[in-house]
């Protein structure tokens, strides 16, 4: 009897933990935490509704090595056609006194960064969504070569029902 009523009840968690909003989650791991300046992360989707509006988010795993508190991204997204929307994002990753925002317990910390806002994929076929992070020193002209403390870079697409 306890394996059957364990296993109704993961049945019944998985089944109330879907997310009907949710068209497209992905997630890429940075090497050893070490976020080169010229590795682009890449994102590609492409069953999604031509109609349908949605909305994009950045999603970042961030640990205690990382050291600022912002983050400066370059997002690009890459139409089945060929043309690209190319933006530089700006997010808050901590309180001025130091506390990371985000969800998670213990040193990783996550955090879902707006990217688009009901944004509508007219054109059938892949679209590519690639991030490059864009941090400097303050005071520094040139950009940091390797950002320490990202684990993580993930990219969410979910229904707009509103």
């Amino acid at each position: 009897m306890p394996k059957y009523f364990f296993s109704v009840l993961l049945a019944l968690f998985l089944c109330l933990s879907c997310n009907e909003r949710l068209a497209y989650s992905d997630y890429k791991a940075i090497n050893n935490g070490e976020w080169s300046s010229v590795d682009s992360i890449g994102f590609e989707f492409s069953e999604v509704d031509s109609i349908q509006p949605y909305n994009v988010f950045i999603h970042i795993r961030n640990d205690n090595n990382y050291q600022f508190s912002n983050l400066f991204l370059i997002a690009e997204l890459e139409s089945p056609e060929g043309t690209t929307q190319k933006d530089t994002l700006e997010y808050r990753m901590a309180e001025p006194n130091g506390k990371w925002l985000g969800k998670g317990l213990g040193s990783i910390k996550e955090n879902k960064l707006w990217y688009k806002e009901n944004i509508v994929f007219k054109d059938s076929g892949v679209y590519k969504i690639t991030v490059t992070h864009a941090m400097r020193k303050n005071g520094d002209v040139e950009g940091l070569n390797l950002l320490r403390g990202v684990t993580d870079v993930g990219l969410q697409i979910e229904k707009n029902t509103q």
